[in-house]
């Protein structure tokens, strides 16, 4: 089981303001497999495992949305973050995605042509 985290690179964004875009797709992808039955038993054996996550890259909002896109199309807990404008970025930036937890698999099937951040 893992969870992939994918960033935009193309948005300016210092590295704290990355990690905590980054973090909140992993936060909102759990909340999504708590609320959701089908979900709960890979959150669980994720938790289990040791919460594998990994970080990638994209280069545009078009990409990330058809990471998004396939994510949802396979079934998988995926959460879209967009930032609310307090700090760094304009109100209603897209910049990141987390999809999973999710068998290996079916993660890699949406994410594995992609490169590590």
């Amino acid at each position: 089981m893992k969870m992939a985290i994918v960033v935009r690179t193309d948005v300016e964004m210092s590295k704290g303001k990355l990690a905590a875009q980054a973090a909140h797709a992993a936060v909102s992808c759990v909340m999504e497999a708590l609320r959701d039955p089908r979900w709960r038993g890979w959150l669980d054996v994720w938790l289990a495992e040791g919460q594998k996550k990994v970080v990638l890259r994209v280069r545009s909002l078009d990409e990330l949305r058809e990471v998004e896109a396939r994510a949802r199309q396979l079934g998988l807990p995926t959460s879209l973050i967009v930032d609310a404008g307090l700090t760094q970025l304009e109100p209603g930036t897209t910049t990141a995605v987390g999809v999973g937890p999710a068998p290996d698999d079916l993660v890699d099937r949406v994410t594995g042509h992609l490169k590590l951040l």
